[in-house]
This record gives C-alpha cells, sequence and structure tokens, in this order.
C-alpha cells in the first residue's frame, strides 16, 4: 500500500526517527512517502540524511522529503503528525522565569499552571494554521495526531475550533505500567493489564491485574515503597496513591504542578521531590535539561548516522502510538491504547467538552472507545479543576481575551495556592509582553498591559526557585547520567 505522512516539527531529530523506524516496522509501509517539514532548514536536512540512511541501508522503496514550505509537505497526506513547540527555548524559558518571580515553582510547565497555559496561548493559533492547511490541501479525511503539548488545550482547539479528525498522542501511560510492572516483579510488560482513565498527565490507573489477579491499593503501595529507586523518586506520586488509592501517570515532578499541594512552599517542595534527575521535580528542571542538550544531535550525529546503518527490527519498535494507530487502520489489525479524544460519554464524570485520555480499540473502522467509565471521585475532582483551566485557556486563545486568560491562570490550583489576585494580573502582563511575537490574537491588549507594567505597585523578587541545579555542559551531563545508570 501507498500513502503518505507529513511530520510537522520533524526537525525534533530523535523523535522523527523514533516515528520513522516504528512505521517502518509495518511490512505493509515500505513503500509509503514521508514528508517532513520544520521551520529549521538547518534540523531538516540533518533528519533526512539520517532517514534516508535508514532507507538505504534496508534497501527500502520508502520516499522521503524534506521542506520548509508546510503547505507542500502537507499536500495529499493521509497522516499528519505534529511534534511543535511554538516559541522554542527562548519563550519557553519565559514560561518558567516569569512565574517564579510570583513565587510559582515549576519543574515542567507545560500542561497548565502559568507555564503550560500560556504555552498553549502561543501553539492554538498554530494548531488552526495546521487544521486550516490540512483542511485545503491534504488528502480527504486527513487525520492528525498531536504529540505537541499542552497536549488538551492543542487537541481541544484541533477539534472544536480546526474541524480536523484529531487524536492526541502521549507516552505517560505507557511509561507509568512500566514502573508498576517493575515493582510488582512481572516477567514481562505483556503480564500487566489496565485501565488508565482521566486526562492527558493526569490519568489514573483504575484497575491493575498481573496475570489475571486483581491488584488493590495497599499491596501496590507497598511494592512501590520496597523499591529502591521508586521508593526515593516518586515519593509525591506514591502519597497521592495512599491518598486517592490509584496510581497517576505522571512523574513525580509533573504530577506535582497539577496539585496545590505540594508546591507551594519551598520546605514543602524540598520534602517531596527528588534531584537525581530533573523529571523527580527540579525547578525548572525540564528546561535546564532541554538547554544543556539542545543541539545534543549535531553532537551525535556521527553516530545517528552510524546506527542508522543498521537493519531496522521490528523487536525493537517503541510502544509509541503513531505506528500502531496507522497500522490498526490501514490493515485492520486491532490496537488497544490509550487516546486523547473529546469525551463524548467515555469517562462518566468528566465534562462532556473536555479532552479526555482513556483506553481504546483501533481497526478499520477508525478509534473506538470504551464508554460508561467513572473514574474514583478524587480524581475527578482533581481533573476537573485542570479541565475548567483548559476550557478557559483555550477560549482566551482562540479570542485573545487577556482577561480571560487572567482569570485561567488565577483558577489554575498551583498557581491560587501561591499567588494572589493582583500578582496573576501582573504575572501575565508580563509574560504577553515578553512572549508579544508569538502571540498575535494579543497584539491589541500588549500596549495596555505594558502601561500597566510600567505603573504597577506589586513587588516580586528574583529566586532560584526550591531546588535549582547550575546549567552544565554536554560532556558533564553524558558523565553524569553514565553514573547514575551505573548506580541503578
Amino acid at each position: 500500500m501507498s500513502f503518505k505522512i507529513a511530520i510537522i516539527g520533524a526537525g525534533s531529530v530523535g523523535f522523527t526517527k523514533k516515528l520513522f523506524t516504528d512505521i517502518l516496522c509495518v511490512p505493509e509501509f515500505k513503500d509509503i512517502e514521508f514528508a517532513l517539514t520544520d521551520l529549521s532548514e538547518h534540523n531538516l536536512q540533518m533528519i533526512k540524511a539520517i532517514l534516508d540512511k535508514i532507507v538505504e541501508s534496508n534497501k527500502l522503496p520508502t520516499k522521503v522529503t524534506a521542506t520548509t514550505d508546510r503547505r507542500k509537505a502537507l499536500e495529499g497526506a493521509r497522516y499528519v503528525i505534529s511534534c511543535v513547540r511554538v516559541g522554542g527555548l527562548e519563550a519557553y524559558a519565559d514560561d518558567i522565569r516569569i512565574p517564579l518571580k510570583y513565587g510559582i515553582d515549576q519543574c515542567v510547565g507545560d500542561t497548565i499552571c502559568a507555564g503550560g497555559i500560556l504555552y498553549g496561548q502561543r501553539n492554538i493559533p498554530v494548531i488552526l494554521d495546521f487544521c486550516k492547511d490540512i483542511r485545503e490541501v491534504a488528502a480527504p479525511g486527513a487525520k492528525f495526531l498531536n504529540y505537541a503539548n499542552p497536549m488538551a488545550m492543542n487537541t481541544w482547539a484541533a477539534i472544536e475550533y480546526g474541524k480536523v479528525d484529531t487524536v492526541g498522542l502521549c507516552h505517560g501511560v505507557q511509561h507509568g505500567a512500566e514502573q508498576i510492572a517493575e515493582v510488582l516483579g512481572a516477567k514481562s510488560q505483556s503480564e500487566l493489564d489496565y485501565i488508565c482513565s482521566g486526562i492527558n498527565h493526569q490519568t489514573w490507573f483504575v484497575d491493575l491485574r498481573l496475570n489475571g489477579r486483581k491488584i488493590g491499593k495497599d499491596e501496590l503501595v507497598a511494592a512501590f515503597e520496597a523499591h529502591p529507586v521508586y521508593s526515593q523518586q516518586e515519593k509525591l506520586r506514591i502519597d497521592v496513591l495512599k491518598r486517592f488509592g490509584v496510581y497517576s501517570t505522571e512523574s513525580n515532578g509533573h504530577l506535582s504542578e497539577y496539585l496545590p499541594w505540594y508546591r507551594k512552599r519551598p520546605d514543602e517542595i524540598t520534602r517531596w521531590i527528588d534531584m537525581s534527575d530533573w523529571i523527580h521535580g527540579e525547578t525548572g528542571g525540564y528546561l535546564r535539561h532541554s538547554t544543556e542538550t539542545r543541539n545534543w544531535f549535531e553532537t551525535e550525529f556521527p553516530q545517528f548516522l552510524a546506527s542508522a546503518e543498521k537493519p531496522i527490527d521490528p523487536a525493537k519498535r517503541s510502544n509509541e502510538h503513531a505506528s500502531h494507530i496507522l497500522e490498526a487502520l490501514e490493515t485492520g489489525r486491532v490496537y488497544r491504547g490509550h487516546f486523547n479524544v473529546k469525551n463524548t460519554g467515555v469517562i462518566t464524570n468528566l465534562p462532556s467538552d473536555a479532552i479526555i485520555e482513556s483506553p481504546g480499540f483501533v481497526d478499520r473502522f477508525g478509534i473506538n472507545m470504551v464508554s460508561g467509565i467513572t473514574i474514583p471521585e478524587a480524581c475527578a475532582a482533581t481533573c476537573i479543576s485542570s479541565i475548567n483551566v483548559q476550557r478557559m485557556s483555550v477560549h482566551a486563545a482562540i479570542s485573545g481575551d487577556i482577561d480571560l486568560l487572567k482569570l485561567a491562570v488565577l483558577h489554575d490550583p498551583l498557581v491560587g495556592a501561591v499567588s494572589t489576585p493582583e500578582e496573576v494580573w501582573q504575572m501575565v502582563d508580563e509574560m504577553v509582553v515578553a512572549q508579544a511575537r508569538w502571540l498575535p490574537q494579543y497584539a491589541d491588549a500588549v500596549p495596555a498591559a505594558k502601561e500597566r507594567l510600567a505603573n504597577s505597585k506589586v513587588k516580586t523578587r528574583e529566586w532560584e526557585g526550591a531546588a535549582r541545579r547550575n546549567v552544565r555542559s554536554i560532556e558533564e551531563l553524558r558523565v553524569e547520567k553514565a553514573a547514575l545508570k551505573q548506580a541503578v
């Protein structure tokens, strides 16, 4: 069979290579075309060279093209995959730096909280541009697979306003399941069966079975507390498990941002996080990691090319959903996974307009979600708080209503636990002014925001957060990670 896949943001070299090799693990997909597009011509040429080498080494008829002309890449595409970060690290640095002045300490800042909300404001206008192009030049009925954060907001905008058949894809569920299988002593991942449901980055393992035997809260708590690594790295996550009765998909650092209880005071932050790696709660951890490794693919480009000469091994196909969804849709072989879609009776106790993440099956008839799931009340309450923020954030991004944007940030659980309304109003003004070049919908609001900032009497403070490391070189990072891996 032959069809075209367009990848927007293909300059994300490592991730694009993974998606590419995963898809080519499907025997029927050898004749397809990959159209790569990105703003960076340099990155595009690097990833194209790698993918061309894979095609050549495996003697495949697969076609690979690369262009900075997005519409050209999308022409005739049956599938469109997005993995973009609008504003890059420059805008992302403001997502972390500015809220810190107001006491809001984020580890990642890409989903909700102050950073995630502004990230959504930058992404949504671009997502709608993608959708316009898909409607106009892609194949009729093209499916949009969104990997970009903030997952729920981007997917919400694409479905509700972009009017494109969209599914959001994340790997948090798979990673959480791998941890659970490990602590329970499973010999392979296939021994663990689970139902995970909620919203992206707040998805909950509501049913766990090991070789058919149901696993309850007490057994799971004991297993995590006995694990020599996770008992230290996932302290906050384990505490939530004890109180909610179910385990969350998200890492210690991610989960801490979505709740109002663990990151609101510096002494509390250091109590719950672990500094062995950024993902466990370090202040601005993902920004530091991204800054240190922003050019890692350039320093390791020769190794990438060398590895591209090896035969594709289907046994090493990753658990990223994209290739499995395409295989199911095109061949009819059924795939079960967890997908981000609009809630239409899928989860009974979450709003119908929300973007939820829950189990579904894929075959020739499309993505078919398992309906009628009810998640525990505490999980639903936590999700609804975030959904309300997401809804206002999407509507603000569409309308360019800065007052609605401020209300969205004000209602964020962690922001509300830390900042006063006056601080939130000033913080949002500051973020919108700093990121104005990526926020065209707020162009008319920027002059008044600048004037308010000039006359403001709200005091801020420069601080580095409760737990921050210094930026290190690539070589220092490599040595540190090697030592950590050996210790584990």
